[in-house]
Protein backbone atom coordinates (compact mmCIF):
# COMPACT_ATOMS: atom_id res chain seq x y z
CA UNK A 1 0.00 0.00 0.00
CA UNK A 2 1.07 3.20 -1.03
CA UNK A 3 2.59 5.31 2.59
CA UNK A 4 0.50 8.23 1.92
CA UNK A 5 -2.57 5.97 1.72
CA UNK A 6 -1.41 3.82 5.11
CA UNK A 7 -0.35 7.13 7.03
CA UNK A 8 -4.03 8.40 5.77
CA UNK A 9 -5.52 5.40 6.73
CA UNK A 10 -4.35 4.89 10.58
CA UNK A 11 -4.84 8.52 11.01
CA UNK A 12 -8.70 8.00 9.94
CA UNK A 13 -8.45 5.07 12.64
CA UNK A 14 -5.96 6.03 15.72
CA UNK A 15 -5.90 10.24 15.38
CA UNK A 16 -8.33 10.80 18.04
CA UNK A 17 -5.28 8.72 20.11
CA UNK A 18 -3.19 11.51 19.74
CA UNK A 19 -3.06 14.86 21.31
CA UNK A 20 -4.82 17.97 19.48
CA UNK A 21 -1.06 19.06 19.36
CA UNK A 22 0.12 15.94 17.28
CA UNK A 23 -3.34 15.73 16.14
CA UNK A 24 -3.00 19.52 13.78
CA UNK A 25 0.65 18.76 12.91
CA UNK A 26 0.09 15.82 11.25
CA UNK A 27 -3.14 16.47 9.70
CA UNK A 28 -1.44 19.46 8.55
CA UNK A 29 1.94 17.47 7.00
CA UNK A 30 0.34 14.45 5.54
CA UNK A 31 -3.25 15.06 5.00
CA UNK A 32 -2.98 18.80 4.10
CA UNK A 33 0.54 17.88 1.67
CA UNK A 34 2.52 21.49 3.98
CA UNK A 35 5.86 21.54 4.09
CA UNK A 36 7.82 21.06 8.05
CA UNK A 37 8.63 24.33 7.18
CA UNK A 38 5.46 25.57 6.53
CA UNK A 39 3.73 24.11 9.66
CA UNK A 40 6.60 24.93 11.84
CA UNK A 41 6.66 28.60 10.81
CA UNK A 42 2.66 28.39 11.83
CA UNK A 43 3.21 26.90 15.09
CA UNK A 44 6.08 28.65 16.00
CA UNK A 45 8.02 25.54 16.51
CA UNK A 46 11.28 24.52 14.67
CA UNK A 47 11.42 22.60 11.59
CA UNK A 48 13.09 19.75 13.14
CA UNK A 49 10.35 19.64 15.78
CA UNK A 50 7.83 19.42 13.54
CA UNK A 51 9.92 16.16 11.45
CA UNK A 52 10.43 14.70 14.80
CA UNK A 53 6.71 14.78 15.68
CA UNK A 54 5.54 12.93 12.36
CA UNK A 55 7.98 10.23 12.73
CA UNK A 56 7.00 9.63 16.46
CA UNK A 57 2.94 10.26 15.43
CA UNK A 58 3.71 7.85 12.28
CA UNK A 59 5.67 5.03 14.65
CA UNK A 60 3.00 5.55 17.19
CA UNK A 61 -0.32 4.96 14.93
CA UNK A 62 1.34 1.96 13.70
CA UNK A 63 2.21 0.18 17.04
CA UNK A 64 -1.97 1.00 17.67
CA UNK A 65 -2.34 -0.81 14.03
CA UNK A 66 -0.14 -3.97 15.45
CA UNK A 67 -2.48 -4.23 18.62
CA UNK A 68 -5.58 -3.84 17.06
CA UNK A 69 -5.45 -4.30 13.47
CA UNK A 70 -8.58 -2.20 12.57
CA UNK A 71 -7.11 -1.06 9.24
CA UNK A 72 -6.78 -4.26 8.17
CA UNK A 73 -9.81 -5.77 8.77
CA UNK A 74 -11.39 -2.53 7.06
CA UNK A 75 -9.57 -3.42 4.41
CA UNK A 76 -10.28 -7.33 4.39
CA UNK A 77 -14.03 -6.34 4.72
CA UNK A 78 -13.78 -3.56 1.83
CA UNK A 79 -12.08 -6.53 -0.33
CA UNK A 80 -14.71 -8.99 0.21
CA UNK A 81 -17.85 -7.03 -0.15
CA UNK A 82 -16.46 -5.72 -3.45
CA UNK A 83 -16.34 -9.78 -4.20
CA UNK A 84 -19.61 -9.65 -3.21
CA UNK A 85 -20.51 -6.84 -5.44
CA UNK A 86 -18.51 -8.69 -8.70
CA UNK A 87 -20.26 -11.64 -8.02
CA UNK A 88 -23.78 -10.20 -8.28
CA UNK A 89 -23.06 -7.73 -10.83
CA UNK A 90 -21.33 -10.42 -13.44
CA UNK A 91 -24.79 -12.43 -12.60
CA UNK A 92 -26.95 -9.45 -13.35
CA UNK A 93 -24.87 -8.85 -16.92
CA UNK A 94 -24.85 -12.32 -17.96
CA UNK A 95 -28.83 -12.74 -16.75
CA UNK A 96 -28.44 -15.54 -14.36
CA UNK A 97 -29.17 -15.73 -10.56
CA UNK A 98 -25.67 -14.82 -8.21
CA UNK A 99 -24.26 -17.27 -6.99
CA UNK A 100 -25.90 -17.81 -3.90
CA UNK A 101 -23.57 -20.07 -1.98
CA UNK A 102 -20.67 -17.56 -2.63
CA UNK A 103 -22.38 -14.52 -1.49
CA UNK A 104 -23.34 -16.24 1.63
CA UNK A 105 -19.99 -17.73 2.18
CA UNK A 106 -18.42 -13.98 2.07
CA UNK A 107 -20.77 -12.57 3.89
CA UNK A 108 -20.32 -15.46 6.84
CA UNK A 109 -16.49 -14.83 6.68
CA UNK A 110 -17.74 -10.50 7.36
CA UNK A 111 -19.81 -11.69 10.14
CA UNK A 112 -16.80 -13.61 11.75
CA UNK A 113 -14.39 -10.45 11.35
CA UNK A 114 -16.79 -8.30 13.11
Amino acid sequence: MEKFVQQTLLFDFYGELLTEHQQQIYEDVVCNDMSCSEVAEEQGVSRQGVHDLIKRCNRQLEEYEAKLHLVEKFLDIQAKVRQMRQTVTMAAEEGQMPDVQEIIRISDEILEEL
